[in-house]
């Protein structure tokens, strides 16, 4: 009976994202070619722009309502000593957030955007904390390397906060919507889910994480091989990689953008864990995929492979490996910027100039 009640609670994950509104594209990609510039020269700003307009069904797209949802949880897999920080900094920085001293406070005051951070479960639990949104799942997920990570009921915990987050951004009208992570641990199980949606290796896509030397390197690319080989027989579907190796943000960041792609709301996605969530959002449901545009590349090894098999081009590249939505929310004033050209600069026949 429980299984059948989460079945049943879980159809809304398999429904299409909302349509996207070509004529309004083709409009904006019409005025970007008869404004006073030769085509093309404003690079990925024209893209950006044309991008936005045909998301939001509007021939002169905004960025003005920017939502940001940080997703913090711990991971079983710090048994296994893969991270240079303390598991207990988790806890910690949701004290940082709620303190507004964490980087992505002074960049989502910096934009005016609205920001909440979503505590999933950590081992320190900090308690009950002004700004902070209480959906505790666990204290951790399990160890990867020693097994799934998460139980059914868990794993749907996660996805249905994911969800939550997205329509709370959409019942104010955002029109850009962001997810970020925090849990220390992370880029060890986001490339254990790389490795497993991509079939590559570990060697190829483990990387420093907060710092680790070439011997930490190693042990880590260890226990991801572990944990593809414990979970291999549960790791059929992309909704089972994502439940048993995966982390409660991750998790929620995949239903996150989900449910953002099905109720029409844009997407512009972080760095390295934020792009495993976009990936496992992709090979879960597909028409997800139309709603996301890439941020900025991740120094993790990993996110350039991930990128490639998304096809995705991203805005920046400024050797940023910080997450919690900090590579996106720079990346917000360029969707601004790029608004801002596409709709006020003059046409040729505007301005009087000659196009040929």
């Amino acid at each position: 009976m429980i299984n059948d009640t989460m079945n049943t609670s879980m159809n809304w994950i398999e429904q299409s994202a909302a349509k996207l509104n070509s004529e309004a594209g083709n409009r904006a990609l019409d005025r970007q070619n008869s404004l006073t510039k030769p085509p093309g020269s404003l690079g990925q700003l024209e893209e950006m722009a044309v991008w936005l307009a045909e998301r939001q069904s509007n021939d002169l797209p905004v960025v003005n309502k920017v939502w940001i949802s940080v997703f913090a949880a711990d991971h079983g897999v710090m048994d296994e000593q893969v991270s240079a920080f303390p598991q207990v900094v988790t806890g910690e920085m949701i004290k940082n957030f709620a303190a507004g001293g964490a980087a992505i406070c002074v960049l989502a005051k910096s934009l005016d955007a609205r920001l909440e951070v979503i505590n999933l479960g950590v081992v320190n639990e900090p308690g009950e904390l002004p700004g902070i949104v209480q959906e505790q799942i666990a204290p951790q997920t399990h160890n990867i390397a020693k097994g799934p990570a998460m139980t059914l009921e868990q794993y749907t915990q996660a996805l249905h906060s994911g969800k939550r987050a997205a329509e709370r951004a959409q019942a104010q009208q955002s029109e850009l919507y962001i997810a970020g992570d925090m849990g220390i641990g992370n880029t060890t199980v986001s490339a254990a889910l790389a490795c497993a949606y991509l079939k590559m290796e570990p060697e190829q896509l483990v990387g420093p994480g907060t710092g680790l030397d070439a011997d930490g390197v190693q042990r880590k690319a260890e226990v991801v091989k572990r944990a593809l080989a414990c979970n291999h027989a549960n790791c059929t579907t992309p909704a089972g990689i994502l439940q048993n190796l995966g982390g409660f943000e991750i998790t929620a960041m995949t239903a996150a953008m989900i449910r953002s792609a099905q109720l029409g709301m844009p997407i512009l996605v972080d760095g390295y864990i934020a792009s495993t969530a976009a990936l496992a959002a992709v090979r879960i449901n597909p028409s997800t995929e139309g709603w996301l545009y890439f941020s900025h590349c991740s120094a993790e090894p990993g996110h350039a492979a991930i990128l490639k098999a998304l096809k995705a081009n991203a805005v920046l590249n400024l050797g940023m490996r910080l997450g919690e939505a900090s590579g996106a929310a720079i990346a917000v004033p360029l969707f601004q910027l790029a608004c801002a050209l596409h709709n006020n600069m003059a046409t040729f026949s505007e301005a009087g100039v000659s196009e040929e």
